[in-house]
């Protein structure tokens, strides 16, 4: 079980609160942002938006791996771990966002390695893996910082603001100098 709240030193991981509604309208109604995530985050992002995700986010109890970026006091944006099912139940995808006027300043960067670090301790994940629009390279730098390799390239996979596009698969892993059999068992 992932930890709820991670000091990060300059900024908190910490679960959503029904009170972050306002930030959270703020920083997640930019283009800016949503054109680098899926289309379930919606654009333009209004309070009935915000309304509907803190419903899930800030419930109880919160679901695991799901931390909101905490800087000066307020959420500024949000990273996660969702475990992976079926034959994936030993990977978990990773997902973030940051509201733009904290970009380029390395809070991605370490809440990355922060989480790639505490998921990978749990004994049950061994593989986290993200992709990444072709245009963001942004995105793919802090993944590269953070210990993820660049795993292969998901050509044509996305339709983003009209525009069909490349996407950039990374991943890290546990104990990658170690061997493991990959023959199935009789």
């Amino acid at each position: 079980m992932l930890q709820k709240r991670i000091d990060c030193g300059h900024f908190l991981l910490r679960p959503w609160r029904l009170s972050d509604k306002a930030a959270l309208v703020r920083y997640a109604n930019n283009h800016s942002v949503w054109r680098n995530l899926r289309d379930r985050f919606p654009y333009p992002y209004t309070e009935a938006d915000a309304d509907s995700w803190l419903v899930h986010a800030a419930g109880e109890p919160s679901p695991e791996g799901l931390y909101a970026i905490e800087l000066a006091g307020e959420a500024a944006g949000t990273i996660s771990v969702e475990r992976g099912a079926d034959i994936e139940h030993a990977s978990a995808e990773l997902g973030y966002w940051l509201g733009e006027p904290f970009w380029g300043q390395g809070i991605m960067t370490e809440a990355v390695r922060t989480v790639t670090m505490a998921a990978l301790s749990e004994p049950d994940l061994f593989r986290l893996y993200a992709s990444v629009f072709a245009w963001n390279p942004a995105s793919m730098r802090v993944l590269e910082k953070a210990g993820y390799r660049r795993e292969g390239v998901l050509v044509r996979s996305s339709v983003k603001d009209g525009v069909l596009l490349d996407r950039v698969l990374y991943a890290i892993t546990r104990d990658p100098g170690l061997p493991y059999t990959p023959a199935a068992r009789s």
